[in-house]
């Protein structure tokens, strides 16, 4: 399906299908089982980390989206012709017979011919250990016996990356050749993190990383310049050529991990070798994953596992429209996307990371909302564990070393409440509230301590037009400089917090917690009224105050005249009176909403403004610097829904990766998962997308969709329905889990509104939770 000459989807959505390795950009899948993790790219590069992928990257890898051309490498050759190829395509970058690779849900398999040899080569992460599984089979399709040579070749990285300085890191790696596990072992004597006395530069790497085959090697090395050659390329390598390996491992070599096997396949046959990559602890055997995945048995079946697994899981929420872009997206790949990418691996080909950002796996964590609420909740927890008593927290922090950057970011704290009340409007546990965790500075506070914390420090941090200071920046963290002198002031921070409030009346009345309850009203109501009186420019509101008192995103300036998270959070958090509503949608919709996307302001900046911050310094219309920001282009999809807007649908579908897809050469980014960003109408690369795999754009395009055009949006009360589907969608079904029941609901286009639950006619459009049920059917007719 949605073939675009480089690539098409499976028929039930679950594989993308690239034909050919010269895609516009990589195209990358992100393979992770919560801990260990493999990005591979449609060349066959990548990289391979546990736990963090930059503190503690196992392979080395080159963030070089141009050539792509460092990963982990196999090298197939002719012991009669001498030719040489890669069963990927890289290095080598021989013309292939034939191409095809598929990238699916913890798996990617490269389908190839050379020479008259098929390779199949599968790559995925176990469910349950450290390790990921390479399974490359061989084929003779010729009709003479063939005598190959099978080469591998990765690099050792072994903590943080990039390795800059790899003549330093390099000298404390150490290799060894292990003969009874057809294994090699590489151990590293430092590692970048501070020591338990608060050292730099005095502890070791704490694991022990591996590589190991099922098939025992004619021979083996460890050193980069025996494998390359001095002054050699890894398209030629000289042990390649010279078919001839040196067994040198030790301290004192540039470590790589290279085994060789002889393969010889007599026409028609076929022959696969099990490869091994990984790194244990000290109390992690080695020997059970070696054992545990030697033979092809077991190895299919981790396969199938895995693939289950994921079916289950994603499984738990479908949905079924007339357009099958809507579904694929909707049913597989955003999903996918913000676990496996976002949650677990944290790391992608355009930002490498690893680190958890408060805010954003925050946001990501809106996902299981769908799937499996426990793991929102273990989220919440996870980031309520990383907040200081004083409300504030880590704008983001490393998992391992638990170090952190404290947030100056006047959002960042607010995130832990919005998730934790979608937390509790999906799944009524109000018991939650009532959880003990504790700061990361000391002492112990319930969740709902936790988030009354961060609103009230918030509360108390107010300017001169009663609007919250900004602080080191919002929601965007390009506008670092707006509030560095404590009286910036953010327009959308008080959107965002106004709907907080609104909602914590709620959660206070829950916890009896009337006096705060009484005050967080009060709060809300000044807030709203400051808002109308000093955020409103005439046709939009504005989006900030500098420390100086200009506003941005105003008609008076030159550039950045209007913003588009100020408009669409008005609506969405009834800021704005109806008749403002009105204005400042039909505002935004006539200057930011484009062809490719609503834009995140414009006019771009040309010229850095250094009272705003970095995201003036980008390349006018790239990225921030008003570009589409495809996360803050989906809460202008929610923004249409709710103003009813009957070109909802086309707003959400102008920024789609399927249909986008379609022009890959203009958009070049994958057309299976979302970009952070696609270039606005400033650059003269205008529809081009970028940072895919990145930040919070799955999750909430995922809930645009179902909760923006469907219009199945979780309340206090009950599932509330109004649909803003297409006008040529004649039925939508959708099943979906809330608060432990099944609901199966069928949207039909009859031309008059009402709603039927299990049979009856139910008064208004909220579905009020049945409590004595397991599954309810309804009827939504339009």
């Amino acid at each position: 399906m949605f073939d675009n000459g480089y690539g098409y989807f499976s028929k039930d959505g679950c594989e993308y299908i690239i034909k050919t390795p010269k895609t516009p950009r990589p195209w990358i899948n992100v393979i992770s089982n919560g801990d260990y993790g493999v990005v591979v790219s449609n060349t066959g590069s990548g990289y391979s980390w546990r736990t963090h992928a930059s503190l503690n990257r196992i392979t080395r890898w080159n963030q070089d989206l141009i050539r792509d051309n460092w990963g982990k490498y196999i090298y197939i050759r002719d012991a009669v012709s001498g030719e040489f190829w890669s069963p990927t395509w890289k290095p080598v970058c021989a013309t292939p017979q034939q191409f095809e690779l598929s990238h699916g849900l913890g798996y990617s398999e490269f389908r190839t011919r050379y020479f008259d040899i098929s390779s199949r080569l599968r790559i995925f992460v176990a469910r349950e250990s450290p390790v990921e599984i390479w399974a490359l089979t061989l084929r003779n399709d010729s009709e003479v016996e063939r005598k190959l040579s099978v080469f591998t070749y990765l690099e050792w990285n072994l903590g943080a990356a990039p390795d800059w300085h790899r003549e330093f890191h390099r000298s404390f790696i150490e290799t060894e050749y292990d003969e009874a596990r057809n294994c090699i072992l590489a151990r590293k004597r430092l590692w970048e993190l501070m020591n338990e006395k608060g050292q730099h530069w005095n502890r070791d790497w704490e694991y022990t990383a591996f590589f190991a085959s099922n098939l025992t090697p004619q021979s083996k090395d460890g050193s980069k310049e025996n494998f390359v050659g001095k002054y050699g390329e890894l398209n030629r390598p000289k042990a390649v050529i010279e078919d001839k390996l040196h067994n040198t491992f030790g301290n004192w070599e540039d470590p790589i991990a290279s085994l060789k096997h002889a393969i010889i396949l007599n026409p028609g046959e076929e022959k696969t070798i099990v490869y091994l990559l990984g790194a244990v602890s000290a109390n992690e055997s080695l020997n059970e994953i070696l054992e545990k995945y030697t033979t092809e048995e077991a190895i299919n079946k981790e396969l199938e596992g895995i693939q289950l697994y994921w079916k289950e899981l994603l499984g738990k929420f479908s949905v079924e429209t007339p357009d099958r872009a809507f579904n694929i997206m909707n049913n597989v790949w955003l999903k996918y996307q913000a676990v496996s990418g976002r949650l677990w691996g944290r790391t992608a080909y355009y930002q490498t990371g690893g680190a958890y950002g408060f805010r954003d796996q925050l946001q990501d964590s809106q996902i299981f909302l769908y799937l499996n609420p426990e793991f929102t909740r273990e989220q919440i927890k996870l980031h309520a564990r990383h907040q200081f008593s004083s409300g504030i927290v880590y704008h983001w922090w490393h998992p391992i070393s638990e170090e952190g950057n404290i947030s100056g970011y006047s959002d960042d704290l607010l995130w832990l409440p919005f998730i934790t009340v979608r937390y509790l409007k999906e799944t009524g546990d109000f018991e939650f509230l009532r959880e003990k965790v504790p700061f990361c500075d000391g002492g112990n506070g319930t969740v709902y301590e936790h988030c009354v914390r961060a609103i009230d420090n918030v509360l108390s941090r107010f300017g001169e037009h009663n609007l919250p200071l900004i602080g080191t920046g919002d929601w965007n963290d390009g506008m670092n400089a707006v509030g560095t002198g404590g009286k910036g002031e953010s327009i959308w921070v008080g959107h965002f917090l106004y709907g907080i409030l609104r909602d914590f009346e709620v959660v206070n009345e829950a916890m009896e917690d009337f006096d705060r309850k009484e005050k967080y009203a009060i709060r809300a109501r000044a807030l709203k009224e400051a808002i109308n009186e000093h955020g409103w420019d005439g046709k939009w509101y504005l989006r900030a105050y500098k420390d100086s008192g200009e506003p941005i995103g105003s008609s008076r300036s030159q550039e950045g005249k209007i913003y588009l998270n100020a408009q669409t959070w008005a609506i969405l958090n009834d800021i704005a009176p109806d008749d403002r509503k009105k204005t400042a949608y039909e505002s935004a919709k006539g200057v930011l909403f484009r062809k490719y996307g609503p834009i995140l302001f414009y006019p771009a900046y040309s010229v850095p403004d250094p009272e705003i911050g970095y995201l003036t310094r980008y390349a006018p219309g790239m990225r921030e610097n008003g570009g589409l920001y495809t996360h803050a282009g989906t809460w202008a999809v929610l923004a249409a829904a709710k103003m009813g807007d009957p070109e909802t649908y086309a707003i959400y579908r102008s920024f789609m990766p399927v249909y986008r897809g379609l022009e890959p050469d203009k958009y070049m980014v994958e057309p299976y998962v979302t970009p952070g960003n696609v270039d606005g109408p400033d650059s003269p690369y205008f529809g081009r997308g970028g940072w895919s795999w990145y930040t919070g754009s799955a999750t909430w395009y995922f809930i645009a969709g179902i909760e923006g055009v469907l219009g199945i949006i979780p309340t206090w009360e009950g599932l509330k329905i109004n649909p803003v589907i297409p006008e040529n969608w004649n039925q939508v079904s959708v099943k979906r889990l809330f608060r432990g029941v099944e609901y199966n609901i069928i949207i039909k286009r009859t031309g008059e509104k009402m709603i039927f639950v299990c049979g009856n006619k139910i008064n208004g459009n909220i579905v009020v939770h049945p409590s004595d049920k397991k599954f309810v059917d309804v009827e939504v007719h339009i």
